[in-house]
């Protein structure tokens, strides 16, 4: 064989290879059949707050948070969780909120830990001026 053939024949080989190969690998990226593996690892989250009930007279035995109230944040908020989870140990606070009903300046909705409702009513040094179990 000359040595014009065999660079023919190797030109030939190296270009049906070449072709093969990104064949295979434009067919593999458009199947999703290729051999690489992502891993997802979820990431960690905080627990969640427990959920207000919804508004407009709904949510439990209290109803929902009323146009009239406004839901406490912050600093205000962890105070007035303290002194509502303190006056009844083993509850659950549902929300936490202004009252405009006139009982004190806050108030916390809660769950005795038997499961009854109880509001209770907190005042602006974050002092409980009352308790109503329903």
């Amino acid at each position: 064989m000359s040595s014009t053939t065999l660079r023919r024949t190797l030109a030939t080989l190296a270009v049906t290879v070449g072709l093969v190969g990104g064949s295979y690998g434009i067919a593999s990226a458009a199947s999703g059949n290729g051999s690489t593996t992502t891993t997802t690892t979820p990431a960690a989250t905080a627990p969640a707050a427990p959920a207000a009930p919804p508004t407009g007279g709904h949510g439990g035995p209290w109803g929902g948070q009323r146009s009239d109230e406004t839901l406490l944040t912050g600093n205000t908020a962890a105070k007035v969780t303290a002194a509502a989870t303190a006056k009844v140990p083993g509850g659950t606070v549902v929300r936490v909120e202004t009252d405009a009903d006139g009982n004190a300046l806050y108030e916390a909705h809660m769950t005795k830990a038997d499961g009854t409702p109880v509001t209770v009513y907190v005042d602006a040094g974050f002092a409980v001026v009352g308790v109503e179990t329903r």
